[in-house]
């Protein structure tokens, strides 16, 4: 169970209760694998963009597949840094994004005949579940976890 601490209230202070819970390691590297995944997505909105004002194709698409891009990966990002943050509302969502990204890899991998890229994503999503599926994790996420188990081994 967490750590609660108590602290001793001076006159006019509001009383406070502090949960100590550390996140573990498996959680904060599932949340840098996730940042970094959002981190690629807006730098392809970005690239989207440059080509849009650059005229390279249809400027209204561009523009909004843009703005797509950069909503849907900006909310990768957060997920990413929640996790790392020790956030456990970021772990619903990451695991939707995997297994949407696991799609992708697929894709990337059969029918577009692009392997290079396709089962380097497949592996870190699967690594990515792995890692928020495990002892450690998921006693984190049910608040159950103990002092032992905050690093994750």
């Amino acid at each position: 169970m967490p750590a609660c601490t108590f602290h001793r209230l001076e006159e006019g202070q509001v009383p406070t209760v502090s949960v100590d819970t550390a996140v573990p390691r498996p959680v904060r590297i599932a949340g840098a694998i996730v940042a970094v995944q959002g981190l690629a997505g807006l730098a392809f909105a970005v690239v989207l963009l440059v080509d849009a004002i650059g005229g390279r194709g249809p400027t209204a698409n561009l523009f909004g597949e843009a703005g797509y891009f950069a909503v849907i990966f900006g909310g990768v990002l957060a997920s990413g840094i929640g996790l790392v943050l020790g956030k456990r509302w970021a772990r619903g969502p990451t695991t939707v994004i995997q297994i949407l990204l696991i799609g992708v890899a697929w894709y990337a991998t059969g029918p577009s005949g692009r392997p290079l890229l396709g089962l380097p994503l497949g592996a870190l999503c699967v690594l990515t579940l792995v890692l928020l599926f495990g002892a450690a994790a998921r006693a984190w996420a049910d608040g159950d976890q103990d002092e032992s188990d905050a690093t994750g081994r």
